[in-house]
């Protein structure tokens, strides 16, 4: 019983410092969009050009925060869960 709480906060532990992750990007995709902006500003005729690139570098910046939320789940729905409905058996 001791063995699927300790699992159970381990995973609950691992998924949050998982989700850690999805600052980086957060942070990341706010200064492109910064820089971006004053790219535009400074030379307007080149707008096309920075928007498509800003875009295409946020699309992967985003994908980190993607993988750390999967990582997350993943971690949750097939360590966790299967602990807490033994660790619910064994109590009631």
């Amino acid at each position: 019983m001791l063995e699927a709480a300790i699992v159970i906060a381990a995973v609950a532990v691992g998924s949050g410092l998982a989700m850690i992750a999805g600052l980086g990007p957060g942070i990341g995709q706010g200064f492109v969009a910064g820089k971006a902006v004053e790219a535009i500003g400074r030379q307007p005729e080149a707008e096309n050009t920075v928007r498509t690139t800003m875009i295409l570098g946020q699309a992967i910046a985003e994908s980190t925060g993607i993988y750390s939320l999967a990582v997350a789940l993943l971690m949750i729905f097939s360590f966790a869960f299967p602990m807490f409905e033994k660790l619910m058996e064994l109590l009631g």
